[in-house]
């Protein structure tokens, strides 16, 4: 179970990172055209798909014996799919055509604090 906890830890800090960075990374190519390349895009998508690693992970570990999760740290976890997915819902609309970089680089930080958030909230 600890090596389940550790990467439980360990992919939650990625998931911070990555989306921290590619979010500052899409904020500042809204502004600077030549930061819209295509690694962005591949980037985020990396970063996103932590947090289904993550949460699955999660899972393997609630499963195991001995463990209580704290409801705000699921609430915190789950949310950060959810956002994920209303990031790629609203990607496409024609409200936000000429401002996709500044969706994804809100979504980005916004994705890293609820991890962040979920990551303090710990388990009991």
């Amino acid at each position: 179970m600890s090596s389940l906890r550790d990467a439980h830890d360990v992919t939650a800090w990625f998931l911070i990172a990555s989306n921290a960075v590619v979010g500052t990374w899409a904020l500042i190519a809204q502004h600077v055209v030549a930061l819209r390349a295509r690694a962005l895009w591949w980037a985020t998508a990396v970063a996103e798909a932590s947090t289904l690693v993550v949460a699955a992970i999660g899972a393997l570990i609630v499963n195991g014996d001995d463990v209580e999760l704290d409801s705000f740290h699921a609430l915190y976890g789950f949310s950060t799919i959810f956002a994920v997915a209303i990031l790629h819902s609203y990607r496409g609309s024609p409200f936000v055509a000429d401002r996709v970089h500044l969706l994804y680089g809100c979504g980005g930080l916004f994705i890293a604090g609820l991890g962040v958030r979920a990551l303090f909230l710990g388990t009991t």
